[in-house]
């Protein structure tokens, strides 16, 4: 069909599925819960010999801290094994306060993680230090995953993330997020989470025919008009080019029928339609040669047969 006022696509206004919405509502600020693997400082204030002293440190992390080991307890004096996974510093500090009070006159434990080492997430992809990341008692968002893994590469499409969680993926672009409202800060990373940055090369529109520079053109976060894109592509060739028969090729997967538009750039006013026309992944903008241009290459593709005719009717 023709590109005109009539046919121009409308852009779509941004949203954000109902998946990603619910991720956002049901991931605010949560309290640190102490996990296996863990490693506690404890100490009593009133009773220094109960607790071992020291500063913990890389090479020996339980020299001065209690371990929680893989069902979740730790040992300690006089009462032996406490849970301990699964609740906060505070409430653990409490439940440990009760326990003592049956051996202690004055039970004042002071706790707190001194070496975090069981909720874990894992991030790869087009950022500069992929690999696994520990969440400490301060809450990861999802920018601050990407900041911890050193940031996305130059060849990141921060707008086409994968976050993995129990087995469910979920699609986030960080761009979309805020045309919305909304932002990466409102999505903490959990235990496990995986978190996966897609390379822009995915975000192509591929070029053919008679254009100043034949390659794909990438298309930045902040979109790629039909103009842009030509100019991108050096313009069309003066020699070659039939600027009456420019076509946009974009098929849809969900449909059997491919959407074809076409564009005369003879006009001035086509010029402020390729500004409006908006560029998608994967779209085919292609131009047509003039017919002269079509029968000069016809001719120069016969002379070279015609020449060895000539040659071997001359033999």
């Amino acid at each position: 069909q023709p590109l005109n006022l009539a046919t121009l696509p409308v852009k779509q206004a941004p949203k954000i599925n109902n998946d990603i919405y619910q991720l956002i509502q049901t991931s605010g600020r949560v309290d640190y819960r102490i996990a296996q693997g863990d490693v506690l400082n404890i100490n009593l204030v009133d009773y220094p010999d109960l607790t071992p002293s020291g500063v913990s440190n890389t090479s020996n992390p339980y020299a001065s801290g209690f371990p929680v080991d893989q069902q979740g307890f730790i040992q300690f004096p006089l009462i032996g094994r406490i849970k301990a996974s699964g609740i906060s510093v505070p409430q653990f500090t409490a439940n440990l306060r009760g326990q003592l009070q049956r051996y202690l006159k004055y039970p004042d434990p002071q706790v707190k993680v001194v070496n975090y080492r069981g909720n874990k997430f894992f991030i790869d992809g087009e950022v500069n230090q992929p690999g696994e990341f520990v969440i400490a008692d301060t809450p990861v968002s999802l920018y601050g995953a990407i900041s911890m893994a050193g940031g996305a590469t130059a060849t990141g499409d921060s707008n086409s993330i994968v976050l993995n969680r129990k087995g469910k993926s979920y699609n986030i672009g960080l761009q979309s997020l805020r045309e919305v409202g909304s932002s990466g800060n409102q999505i903490y990373l959990r235990d496990g989470d995986s978190v996966h940055v897609n390379s822009q090369s995915r975000n192509k529109v591929y070029v053919l025919g008679e254009f100043g520079k034949v390659e794909p053109v990438d298309i930045p976060e902040q979109g790629l008009s039909l103009a842009h894109a030509l100019g991108e592509s050096r313009g069309l060739d003066s020699n070659t080019a039939n600027a009456a028969k420019i076509y946009i090729v974009r098929d849809n997967p969900d449909y059997q029928r491919t959407n074809i538009y076409y564009v005369d750039m003879q006009t001035i006013t086509s010029f402020a339609l390729a500004n409006r026309f908006d560029m998608q992944p994967n779209d085919i903008l292609y131009v047509d040669p003039t017919g002269l241009a079509r029968w000069n290459r016809v001719i120069s593709a016969l002379l070279p047969s015609t020449s060895a005719i000539n040659v071997i009717s001359g033999l």
